[in-house]
């Protein structure tokens, strides 16, 4: 998996999260990522920021990306996150590896219930 397809689905699963949440909770009462209320001040001092079409969280990434090369291998560039381990495909006898951390964050709005 490459960072793109990775930063990507990680949101798109973020907010899908959200969104099946707030229509199994409905019923029950709850509300998930309400409207806020209580002004921009309220909505900083909490953790979120406040945007055109409501108030915005930030997701945090902390990736490592790793570099392969070998004799037998297909170079290239994946991540390693958690459960995500990307290999190389096929054997090498000799291969040199290196990794590299990157740091960023995305401010996303999501849906209010």
């Amino acid at each position: 998996m490459n960072l793109k397809d990775f930063v990507s689905e990680t949101i798109v699963q973020i907010v899908s999260g959200v969104v099946d949440a707030q229509q199994k909770t409905n019923e029950l009462g709850a509300k998930i990522s309400p409207k806020l209320t209580g002004g921009a001040n309220y909505g900083v001092q909490h953790g979120f920021l406040a945007a055109e079409g409501g108030a915005t969280q930030i997701v945090q990434f902390d990736v490592a990306l790793t570099a392969k090369e070998g004799t037998g291998t297909k170079g290239g560039i994946g991540i390693v996150a958690g459960i995500v381990s990307l290999g190389s495909s096929g054997q090498s006898n000799e291969e040199s590896a290196s990794v590299s951390r990157v740091k960023f964050s995305v401010p996303i709005t999501l849906p209010n219930d």
